[in-house]
């Protein structure tokens, strides 16, 4: 079970929400930056969300759904639950050996 949009948005809020000096940076971007881009400000400024939310997820070494579900679980066993079964779903679209995948990246099956 991938992570929903919805889980996505709650996971950006509660990044966001942690972030209070990210927030000020968002919240005061400069406007003729998204308009050089050809987007809104509002477009402009999800889009550098978006890419912090990303940055941290590299930062700790994991993908951004992984971040995500971190975000929202509601338990530590959730959230490994939740991510194993997503990296089952990941392994087996990839037509991978479940093993190998574990490999690959690192997983204790």
């Amino acid at each position: 079970m991938a992570a929903t949009e919805q889980q996505h948005e709650q996971a950006l809020k509660k990044f966001l929400d942690e972030r209070p000096e990210l927030r000020h940076e968002l919240d005061n971007l400069n406007p003729l930056l998204a308009q050089a881009k050809g987007e809104t400000a509002a477009q402009y400024r999800e889009e550098r969300l978006h890419e912090a939310f990303e940055a941290e997820a590299e930062r700790l070494g994991l993908f951004a759904w992984e971040l995500t579900l971190q975000l929202t679980a509601a338990t530590a066993e959730a959230y490994q639950a939740q991510r194993m079964e997503v990296h089952k779903e990941v392994a087996e679209m990839a037509g991978m050996d479940w093993l190998e995948y574990c490999e690959l990246y690192g997983l204790s099956k």
